[in-house]
């Protein structure tokens, strides 16, 4: 049948089990401190991803790669605010996540999203291998927990025009490149996570 969905909820043995066999320290770092969420439109990743904070001491850094340019996605990041309420600290980065990600220093980090990040860096015909190597050497550098989010966009049929197939084509790759390494993937399906790795 199914497997069990792991948890970083405090007090919970198979987390603890879990890490204990990784060789993870309590304070995760570098690619060992990572937890990629991914999952497809309303599919609760965000919220799933969120509700992993509370196991870390506040304040929090979220770091919002989204541009909202109309009255719609204004009101989706207030949505997304309110519902984080205390404790977050948000900094918005578009483009510069590597250094985003350096000067949040030990602070428990959540980026959301990098699909967002990828249509940022391709609209600004930013080299998007050059950007991945950067992301990737910065999750290395970090000195405390992340969560990345992201939209699994590779699931629906093929796009009808050339730069929407190249962005399927960009996600999954970049997908593939943070999962390589992450200590952990959990896949977000109508708000029920599943641990890929």
């Amino acid at each position: 049948m199914g497997s069990v969905v792991w948890s970083y909820a405090p007090g919970c043995k198979m987390a603890e089990d879990k890490m204990k066999a990784a060789g993870q320290p309590d304070t995760m770092s570098g690619m060992q401190g990572c937890i990629f969420v991914l999952g497809g439109a309303r599919s609760g990743k965000s919220r799933f991803a969120e509700n992993l904070f509370p196991q870390w001491p506040a304040p929090w850094t979220y770091l919002a790669t989204c541009q909202p340019h109309d009255g719609e996605m204004t009101a989706r990041v207030a949505h997304h605010r309110a519902r984080r309420g205390a404790g977050w600290h948000t900094v918005e980065e578009p483009l510069d996540l590597p250094a985003a990600l350096d000067g949040a220093d030990t602070s428990p980090v959540l980026v959301d999203c990098l699909t967002l990040w990828l249509t940022n860096l391709m609209l600004g015909e930013h080299d998007i291998a050059v950007a991945t190597q950067a992301l990737l050497a910065a999750l290395r550098r970090r000195t405390g927990p992340t969560v990345l989010v992201s939209n699994e966009v590779g699931q629906g049929i093929v796009p009808d025009n050339a730069l929407a197939r190249r962005f399927r084509d960009e996600a999954g790759w970049l997908h593939q490149s943070v999962a390589r390494d992450v200590a952990r993937v959990v896949f977000v399906v109508a708000g029920l996570p599943m641990e890929m790795k």
